[in-house]
């Protein structure tokens, strides 16, 4: 029997490769093309390995497991060990996905039925017991796009205050922009305009801020700061609004915030103009995993929409 052994490891790097862009897609992710390329070559290199001295690492079932493990490390990158396990357990998740998918398709099509001796048996036959390549090669894109495609649908059904959205904010002659999150949590209002007010990480837009601005809001008594900075202005001092708010555990405290110009949300489906909002600068860092910079207040997205994003 003759083993074409680099059309078996390009099949395999193939393989990799697209169960670790469905991971990202299921993910959300943002896909480097070039780590997913390294972590599907170390993926396929279990082909070369088994017929190497390091068969026994490919062979065994706690060498896949830390091959995988380092696959999911270059292309996903390793921030904190819940981040990690959750690219992992997706990974390992779309491949039973689309592995036992194929599996299924292949003994209901190809199974077949005969009467025997009073005995029913069953037997395989067409391309071939155990799975043969045709199968795999027409089965796995199929069972991937089906996959894909169940997947984003499922996340279209989810409510969309859990939506990122890409935020910008015009104050005066700056404009910056952020990644947000839209949170039905977050019910934040000025008392006295209603404004809804939506709440940035200072630390991420302090370069587009006023120096006094982003000292005063990273204070931890925020009437103590404003009180002891004097007759220390800025160009935004008239933007400035003081907004109460309460936690779990804690007595009513400040949230330092300003008024802008213009604040324009983008979704995937449509661009929206905020007629009015405030913006809340934030004290801490508002996800541990750099995913979103700011949290958006639900009732910003009940705006006009602008434009239709296509």
């Amino acid at each position: 029997m003759s083993i074409y052994l680099d059309v078996i490891w390009f099949l395999n790097f193939s393989f990799d490769l697209f169960l670790l862009l469905l991971t990202a897609i299921a993910l959300k992710r943002k896909i480097f093309k070039l780590r997913i390329i390294l972590a599907a070559l170390l993926g396929s290199s279990i082909v070369l390995m088994m017929f190497s001295p390091f068969a026994f690492m490919a062979t065994h079932p706690l060498g896949k497991m830390v091959i995988s493990m380092m696959m999911v490390v270059i292309a996903f990158g390793f921030k904190r060990f819940r981040f990690f396990f959750q690219s992992l357990l997706t990974f390992y998740f779309v491949t039973f996905l689309v592995g036992g998918g194929m599996i299924g398709a292949h003994y209901f099509l190809q199974a077949e039925m005969e009467y025997l001796d009073g005995l029913f048996m069953t037997n395989s036959s067409g391309f071939g017991h155990p799975i043969s390549w045709l199968f795999v090669l027409i089965g796995f894109p199929i069972m991937w796009l089906f996959s894909r495609n169940r997947l984003e649908g499922l996340e279209a059904k989810k409510i969309h205050f859990d939506q990122m959205v890409t935020v910008t904010i015009s104050v005066d002659s700056t404009q910056f922009t952020l990644n947000g999150l839209v949170d039905s949590g977050n019910q934040l209002y000025d008392p006295i305009t209603r404004s809804p007010v939506m709440i940035i990480d200072t630390l991420k837009a302090k370069d587009y801020l006023p120096d006094q601005l982003v000292n005063q809001a990273l204070q931890q008594d925020v009437m103590k700061s404003l009180s002891e900075s004097g007759n220390e202005g800025h160009p935004w001092e008239h933007r400035v609004r003081i907004i109460p708010y309460r936690v779990v555990g804690s007595e009513n405290q400040f949230l330092l915030g300003f008024k802008p110009d213009e604040v324009w949300i983008e979704t995937k489906n449509e661009k929206i103009k905020v007629h009015k909002t405030i913006v809340g600068l934030n004290r801490t860092t508002l996800s541990s995993e750099n995913e979103y910079e700011c949290i958006v207040h639900p009732k910003m997205l009940q705006g006009q929409p602008i434009e239709h994003v296509s």
